[in-house]
């Protein structure tokens, strides 16, 4: 089995076109010594994955300022709200320096927050000091996660 990049899942090549079968296999989803695994009580299986396992698709927000509550939801419905224990984390493609943010879901796996959601997010970013330079980022469950430092 395989997810790539996009978050489709794949068994022997095909994409799994049914999403409550695909959302099944989520809830097993482990991670363990950076390899993914299916566990159940009776079997295990080792699961390639292009990038992270899920993607956020979606975000919500109640509240305004540092009260402001960020919600994502995955592919497979998981709704997480950014806090501290679901941070955002920016890394940058090291060829074109363009940034793939991903939030905690849970348990060590990550979700690829998709392009839109990211520019969705930004659109609600504030300039503040983080990390001994300013940022644009978001406020969320009372602390800021910054999305990107201006002299990048």
């Amino acid at each position: 089995m395989r997810i790539a990049r996009d978050g489709t899942w794949f068994y022997r090549g095909s994409p799994i076109g049914r999403k409550p079968l695909v959302k099944l296999f989520s809830t097993v989803l482990r991670r363990e010594n950076g390899e993914f695994w299916l566990v159940t009580p009776v079997e295990r299986g080792r699961i390639l994955v292009d990038d992270a396992p899920f993607v956020a698709v979606e975000v919500d927000a109640t509240g305004e300022g540092r009260d402001r509550r960020l919600t994502l939801r995955t592919n497979v419905d998981d709704i997480v709200t950014l806090d501290d224990a679901h941070p955002i984390r920016v890394v940058h493609d090291p060829a074109s320096g363009e940034p793939r943010p991903y939030i905690t879901v849970r348990d060590g796996l990550e979700a690829r927050i998709l392009r839109p959601v990211y520019y969705h997010l930004i659109e609600m970013g504030e300039f503040a000091e983080a990390e001994g330079a300013e940022q644009l980022g978001v406020w969320s469950c009372g602390r800021f996660f910054p999305l990107g430092r201006l002299d990048a």
